[in-house]
């Protein structure tokens, strides 16, 4: 019976979600609570979702405080001059502008947002392009893969929501997967070196003019230059801490956007604007978050997770229920062509874990592998995300063509991380 009903909770939240006859945030909240009722549950529920919005919160604080970081940061000019830097590095040799795009794209992403990122990478550089008679399609795949393969970093939306679908600190999802991931960055930039490469062939000699570089130099009343090497120490900071494991994530960010912006914003009106300046974004992902404690915080509770993995077991072979990790790892970066990430982080992800401890494999593999791929590595060439719209609209390509010549690269790189995560012990094979 609880197989049953957490199965229709599951296939319940995936149809309104991705039919768009619900907000994720809507349907986290409202389904489990309707199936826990038909199961039997009534003051019981109040328990499970303050137990699952009790796990979910460290995870909440993070995400909002990194969005603020990041985003007061931004507003800072803090990373302007890396920019001017890298289209100066650029020059008219096509190999280095695809070179510098993977740059300038994994670093705009810092703050993890890919609209951010298309914004402005894709208007910096598309002049250059156009005027080196570069194809488009390399701007878009270059953009999407750095793009991608960042978002994998702890505060990306893919990385929080399987933190916490699984109820683990994200630095223990994350770190064991630091060095596949820089790995994977790295293949990025020799893809984007090698694709650049063949635009030679076919690109202008002729010097553009650099009209893009006069405007990435204007300084408006919001940036900080003078404080643009005490910025970036606390970004290496901040970054530094998590990655050490020295203080909880959601401590780390808390602390460093409060003295990232009383630094660059004394005045505190100037603070109230920037925080309101971001708080949308902020509390949009916070919301989802929060919606899922009481998604996960239900379904784990009614024991509805554990009985439907019981079933899985039943009938799954052992030969391959203890590859499930490696399984999950292939199948994620197409797995963006089917499920947004809500869908598939707190409607899926719980299921394969779950299932994958009766065989063996701890759940925690199995968010590893899962965030190498879905809606990483594969957000940019999703049709379930708006921004890869913004991508290619944008860049004025079309979605096929795109898809045609992102997809195989990004799927190549999700394998290169796979395979380094095994060798590295991240994930059991």
């Amino acid at each position: 019976m609880l197989a049953w009903l957490g199965l229709i909770t599951i296939l319940l939240l995936l149809f309104l979600v991705m039919a768009k006859r619900m907000a994720a945030v809507v349907a986290l909240i409202l389904v489990p609570i309707l199936t826990a009722l038909l199961a039997g549950f009534t003051s019981e529920i109040i328990d499970f979702i303050t137990e699952g919005l009790k796990s979910i919160a460290p995870t909440g604080v993070m995400f909002i405080f990194a969005i603020l970081f990041f985003g007061i940061l931004t507003d800072a000019g803090t990373f302007k001059p890396l920019i001017k830097q890298l289209l100066r590095f650029a020059g008219n040799d096509p190999a280095r502008v695809t070179v510098a795009t993977a740059v300038l794209a994994m670093l705009v992403h810092l703050d993890g947002s890919g609209a951010v990122t298309f914004l402005v990478t894709i208007p910096a550089l598309l002049p250059l392009y156009d005027a080196l008679n570069m194809k488009r399609t390399t701007l878009a795949t270059v953009t999407a893969l750095a793009a991608g393969t960042m978002n994998i970093l702890p505060w990306g939306g893919p990385t929080i929501r399987a933190a916490s679908a699984l109820e683990v600190p994200v630095t223990e999802l994350f770190n064991p997967l630091l060095v596949p991931v820089l790995l994977g960055l790295l293949s990025v930039l020799v893809m984007a070196f090698l694709l650049g490469k063949k635009e030679r062939s076919s690109a202008s000699t002729a010097a553009p003019e650099k009209p893009w570089e006069a405007s990435v130099g204007q300084v408006n009343d919001l940036e900080r230059p003078k404080l643009f090497y005490l910025n970036i120490a606390l970004i290496l900071l901040a970054v530094g801490l998590l990655i050490s494991g020295v203080a909880p994530p959601h401590v780390i960010f808390l602390v460093a956007f409060a003295v990232a912006i009383t630094i660059n914003y004394p005045n505190p009106k100037e603070q109230g604007e920037r925080i309101n300046a971001h708080a949308k974004a902020a509390l949009l992902m916070a919301s989802i978050l929060f919606a899922a404690g009481c998604f996960t915080g239900i379904l784990k509770g009614s024991g509805m997770i554990d009985a439907m993995a019981e079933s899985a077991v039943a009938l799954i072979p052992q030969s391959v229920g203890s590859h499930l990790a490696v399984i999950t790892g292939l199948i994620a970066m197409p797995a963006s062509l089917l499920f947004d990430p809500d869908s598939f982080y707190f409607g899926i992800l719980p299921l394969l874990s779950s299932t994958a401890t009766h065989f063996g494999v701890e759940a925690v593999e199995v968010g590893r592998a899962a965030i190498l791929g879905q809606m990483t590595t594969g957000f940019p060439v999703s049709p379930l995300t708006g921004s890869t719209y913004l991508l290619i609209g944008l860049t004025g390509v079309d979605l096929g063509e795109h898809q045609r010549k992102t997809i195989p690269l990004a799927f190549l790189i999700t394998l290169i991380m796979l395979f380094f995560s095994l060798l590295v012990g991240a994930i059991s094979w």
